[in-house]
């Protein structure tokens, strides 16, 4: 088998092109967040107040990743912690008015970068791409349920 015709590779590098094409786009427009960021800001702004460990699993970070993360982002004052009422140990997550306000700024660049990174490409290649994604995915849950990221 040749490695460099199996999927591995060439998700691997288009996983990283994509981080740094989409930080250098931010940056060029004045934006300060990484891909990492915007995910977060994003799950925030649809659901706000979602528990740190719960944000961990969905950014596919492990806790301490987690942590510097969320540091990071609060020393930007884009969100804060919060600890729980009903679990003092447990701190959730919300974004701030500056939080809000940049994936505001955000968002239109980042609907021109999936555009453009799916330019010329049809919805038929777009989900058939999503097909083998999933497929793919599906694999590793099945060897390693403990992957598993819904």
């Amino acid at each position: 088998m040749k490695f460099d015709y199996t999927l591995t590779p060439w998700i691997g590098k288009t996983a990283k092109m994509i981080s740094l094409y989409f930080s250098d786009k931010l940056q060029s427009r004045g934006i300060d967040l990484t891909k990492t960021q915007c995910i977060l800001l994003k799950i925030l702004h649809d659901k706000d107040g979602v528990p740190q460990n719960e944000l961990a699993f969905i950014t596919e970070r492990d806790k301490t990743s987690l942590t510097r993360l969320v540091n990071t982002m609060e020393k930007k004052n884009l969100l804060e912690r919060v600890p729980s009422e009903e679990d003092k140990r447990v701190n959730l997550v919300y974004l701030t008015e500056e939080g809000r306000k940049i994936f505001e700024r955000a968002l239109p660049v980042i609907k021109e970068i999936v555009e453009e990174l799916q330019k010329g490409i049809s919805e038929e290649e777009v989900n058939y791409a999503i097909g083998i994604i999933k497929k793919v995915q599906n694999n590793i849950k099945i060897n390693h349920p403990e992957f598993s990221i819904n």
